[in-house]
């Protein structure tokens, strides 16, 4: 396993009003909405989610260091999983024209709203059991998605992950370091059930065998 910044390119690029979240409405209430994954979080209110998920580019950079890193080539495989609204899979395609995308989400909402140069390869579908069969893909990645799962789901997600690649592997989650970075954590997130430092992360990829690459974002 090796620490790998690609999120990290983006992530501080949004502005995040942390108790606004905890004062502006139940967030309880809140949360119970955002975690259908459904319109309220991926086109509702800011305060149940996204506030409107709307492509704008910025993916592009991440898609980019990843073709580099790991030397994606056209005919080669990628799967996103946790893949949204496709944003990343059509930037993958536009940055290694001939690559062959794919991508699974747990909301059907993502994949009905799921951009149309890219559809046509998503799916939905569950991390903890992916449709695809042993090493299958040249890349799988999956970006601030596993923080969403319980560990019974999040532990066979890391086996599945693993399972499925017969190269690359990428994982991105959520942490904190430090007990600011936890409340703040604790404030803003709407789907998080996976709340852990990144020695403990660090522990539950080995203990599942994920053998692949990571990244921590972080809430400061």
């Amino acid at each position: 396993m090796a620490y790998q910044e690609f999120v990290s390119l983006i992530h501080k690029s949004t502005k995040r009003d942390y108790l606004a979240r905890v004062t502006e409405r139940d967030k309880a209430e809140v949360a119970e909405l955002a975690i259908k994954f459904d319109y309220d979080y991926w086109d509702g209110s800011r305060q149940t989610g996204y506030g409107g998920y709307r492509y704008d580019g910025r993916w592009r950079k991440v898609a980019d260091a990843m073709v580099a890193s790991y030397g994606i080539k056209p005919g080669m495989r990628v799967l996103d999983v946790g893949s949204g609204k496709g944003f990343l899979l059509h930037d993958f395609a536009e940055a290694c024209p001939g690559v062959e995308v794919a991508g699974i989400d747990i909301s059907s909402y993502a994949v009905e709203h799921t951009m149309d140069s890219v559809k046509p390869f998503v799916r939905q579908g569950d991390a903890a059991k992916l449709p695809w069969p042993d090493k299958h893909f040249d890349l799988v990645i999956s970006i601030t998605t596993l923080h969403n799962l319980y560990l019974p789901a999040l532990w066979s997600s890391l086996q599945e992950i693993e399972r499925v690649s017969r190269g690359g592997k990428y994982i991105c989650v959520e942490a904190y370091r430090n007990e600011r970075e936890k409340v703040n954590l604790m404030y803003w997130q709407l789907t998080c059930r996976a709340f852990h430092t990144p020695a403990e992360w660090e522990f539950l990829f080995g203990k599942a065998g994920y053998s692949g690459d990571y990244e921590f974002i972080y809430f400061e």
